[in-house]
């Protein structure tokens, strides 16, 4: 495994992930309000009229790029922390 990734799992603070991640959740972020300005113009310049598959990848673009961004922006390098699973889990059953 790279040694920058093996720093993520183990969730050493390092300020160039720090700063990449969170500048990535700031743009996906300003991403997500242009997504939002083109959505709402498509939707109210015509007539009233049933969801187009545009308009539904708008919509679905528009949700990721907010949820990546604010997880991005929020959390940054913490998201790659390894999560240790209780033995209580059903993955580790063995019946």
């Amino acid at each position: 495994m790279s040694r920058n990734l093996d720093r993520l799992y183990r969730g050493e603070r390092w300020w160039a992930a720090e700063l990449v991640l969170r500048s990535l959740g700031i743009v996906l972020l300003a991403g997500s309000y242009r997504l939002g300005l083109i959505a709402h113009r498509m939707v109210t310049a015509p007539r009233l009229h049933q969801a187009t598959m545009g308009e539904l990848a708008v919509g679905l673009a528009i949700v990721a790029c907010l949820t990546s961004g604010l997880a991005l922006t929020m959390f940054g390098p913490k998201l790659f922390e390894l999560v240790p699973i209780p033995k209580s889990n059903r993955l580790y059953w063995k019946s």
